[in-house]
């Protein structure tokens, strides 16, 4: 079969599992959106240190400008409340309000339908929303927590003493949505949130696809699955991803290319390797999970010029 009719079949397929269980939500969603609220005036500059920082396609700006929202510009917006108990940001239950995603990618984004939401926080992590993942887990811009401003919240549950404003973002209970060999969808909760970038989905995620004549292979595309939702928050691949790691996708490529049992002693156990290291380890990632990213990765490496 070519490899271009594979990977159409393969989109296909994807586009089946992942957003047929949620459009009759996503049609509800849609006719509720936006509907008898004022106009959001975006502001040019910052006001506070609590105001929401802005980017990517947003309606009626020019391409590249940032631009603000206060707390009350996001408060003036529908409002969603939420009681939580598996989100690993708090001890014990709590009851969060705020503006769906989907909300505001409603009243702000140039293109509502093709658009992928990322949180960036103040470490440089972030957290990307696909549609799909909006519709099936309707996260949310967290602005109370137990009906309390940012600064009655507590701190990180990591118990550095962070604080966890000016936004966090989080979701009613969690239910993985698909799995990937032993992966599975996880949940996107950053805290410590100050940025929000509207962007095409597409565009994106083809800065990580994967490269060279196998790329519509099952094993690359699961790698590709996993590390779109998990490497990425962290790593990044030029402007793309997340800078907390400080290593790069090329990085990651260099290991799994040269030292591929490194690389799956480091995804198991970071702090074996590196006892600094931030990065959670993935000790029930099986050896097919593993051989998928490190395939993946592999696609990455540099090509010597004969």
């Amino acid at each position: 079969m070519p490899c271009t009719t594979f990977r159409s079949l393969l989109s296909l397929s994807f586009l089946l599992v992942f957003l047929v269980p949620v459009a009759a939500q996503s049609q509800s969603n849609e006719k509720s959106l936006a509907s008898g609220t004022p106009e959001l005036a975006l502001r040019p500059t910052r006001t506070s240190p609590l105001d929401l920082e802005l980017a990517g396609d947003l309606a009626g700006m020019p391409a590249g400008e940032t631009r603000y929202l206060t707390r009350e510009d996001l408060l003036s917006l529908p409002q969603v409340t939420f009681n939580v108990s598996d989100d690993p940001n708090f001890k014990g239950s709590a009851q969060i309000s705020g503006v769906l995603l989907e909300e505001l990618i409603a009243h702000l984004s140039v293109n509502p339908h093709s658009e992928m939401v990322i949180a960036i926080c103040s470490d440089l992590y972030r957290s990307n929303y696909p549609r799909w993942y909006r519709l099936a887990h309707r996260p949310l811009l967290v602005l109370l927590i137990n009906g309390q401003p940012p600064s009655s919240w507590p701190k990180d549950a990591e118990g550095h003493g962070a604080e966890m404003g000016p936004f966090l973002i989080s979701q009613p209970e969690f239910s993985p949505h698909f799995h990937v060999l032993s992966y599975a969808d996880e949940p996107q909760i950053p805290w410590g949130v100050i940025r929000l970038e509207f962007r095409d989905e597409q565009k994106v995620l083809a800065t990580i696809a994967p490269r060279g004549p196998d790329a519509g292979s099952a094993s690359l595309l699961d790698g590709f699955r996993i590390a779109q939702q998990n490497c990425f928050r962290c790593h990044n691949q030029g402007g793309e991803g997340g800078q907390k790691a400080g290593r790069s996708w090329q990085v990651l490529s260099t290991w799994a290319t040269a030292s591929p049992e490194y690389f799956a002693a480091y995804v198991h156990d970071p702090k074996s390797k590196n006892p600094h290291s931030q990065m959670p380890g993935f000790p029930n990632y099986d050896q097919a999970t593993l051989f998928a990213l490190i395939s993946y990765f592999r696609t990455f490496a540099i090509q010597e010029k004969p």
